[in-house]
């Protein structure tokens, strides 16, 4: 339970109180040491699992799991070998690829700058040499035809790109 000065972590079965912290703005601060005392099992394991395991921290790879093992650096976690073959349903999703677009055989625009696409790439590490860290990129679908304008900051792409135009426009 929370509250504006305090939090308490209770004994579901019982209700008695287990654990007392004060709260410090949005921060629960709680005497370790007193856990030690108490010989508390919250933060102990009780499953072996190791898909429970690899889904309790945040999918973590099973590599890291064996290492998080090997060191003990989690509290009674089972010394079981995390085996790299298996893989979970959500991973197995979250990892596919998609397939590309099938290429067109013809141009679908009929002049130039007719059919413009346009990314903004930034900030980079390293910035060029007049300190400009952001790329507008722009590629006329027509002619296949690049440009690439060197912005100092991403809050104006829109009036570079509508200078541009008007250079283009103007020949």
């Amino acid at each position: 339970m929370f509250s504006l000065d305090q939090c308490l972590v209770t004994n579901v079965k019982t209700g008695d109180v287990v654990l007392r912290g004060n709260r410090h703005k949005n921060v629960c601060e709680v005497c370790v040491l007193l856990i030690l005392q108490n010989h508390l099992t919250c933060l102990s394991v009780l499953d072996d699992d190791i898909m429970l395991w690899h889904m309790r921290l945040g999918h973590a790879s099973l590599a890291l799991l064996n290492k998080l093992m090997y060191k003990d650096l989690i509290v009674r976690l089972p010394s079981i070998k995390f085996n790299d073959d298996k893989v979970c349903d959500a991973c197995a999703i979250g990892k596919q690829v998609r397939t590309s677009f099938k290429s067109k055989n013809y141009v679908s625009t009929s002049r130039p700058l007719e059919l413009l696409h346009v990314d903004l790439c930034g900030p980079m590490r390293v910035p060029s040499r007049g300190g400009k860290r952001y790329m507008l990129v722009i590629v006329d679908d027509y002619s296949r035809f690049t440009w690439t304008l060197f912005l100092t900051s991403k809050d104006k792409p829109f009036e570079n790109f509508l200078m541009f135009l008007k250079k283009k426009t103007k020949k």
